[in-house]
């Protein structure tokens, strides 16, 4: 049994061409919700004096999450025959940008911070948090992912003794 990605590689040019167009239009699509999650609600929400300074890490880490999960899902959502594929290929695409505040995501100084603990021991601290964060907020992209796919037929015992007569 050949598998989906397998068949629309090898179903001639226009099943390429269809796969990259949807792939191209996930991942734009997924950048526009991040970015529009991110800046347009996640930051006035986070401004609003419901959480107090102690809390505040812990609420933008949340959503954080909330914010990834929810762009893995409409990048999977619109690519569900590829929907891990597509995500991994959008969590890629993060890895160059620095949001700033809007999100705790920022895979250039988490390697500049690998590169300084190298150095000098007192980084480490902050170089093990830092890559725990990034594991959870990659972690939530694929989940998001993983949750738009389609669901399967489960498997019944009925089906089995009908198909045995």
């Amino acid at each position: 049994m050949k598998s989906t990605a397998y068949r629309a590689a090898t179903a001639g040019s226009g099943g390429r061409i269809r796969f990259f167009r949807n792939l191209v239009r996930s991942i734009v699509l997924g950048w526009v919700i991040l970015l529009a999650i991110a800046y347009s609600l996640e930051g006035p929400f986070l401004r609003l004096p419901l959480f107090g300074e102690a809390w505040m890490a812990t609420a933008h880490l949340a959503f954080d999450c909330l914010t990834l999960t929810a762009a893995g899902w409409v990048v999977g959502r619109l690519n569900r025959d590829h929907a891990m594929v597509t995500a991994i290929l959008f969590a890629l695409t993060l890895c160059f940008w620095d949001f700033g505040d809007a999100l705790a995501l920022n895979v250039p100084w988490l390697l500049r911070l690998m590169r300084n603990s190298f150095h000098d021991s007192r980084y480490f601290d902050s170089l093990a948090a830092s890559v725990e964060t990034h594991v959870l907020l990659f972690g939530c992209l694929m989940a998001g992912a993983a949750l738009s796919r389609p669901r399967e037929k489960p498997v019944s015992i009925v089906a089995s003794k009908k198909m045995l007569k």
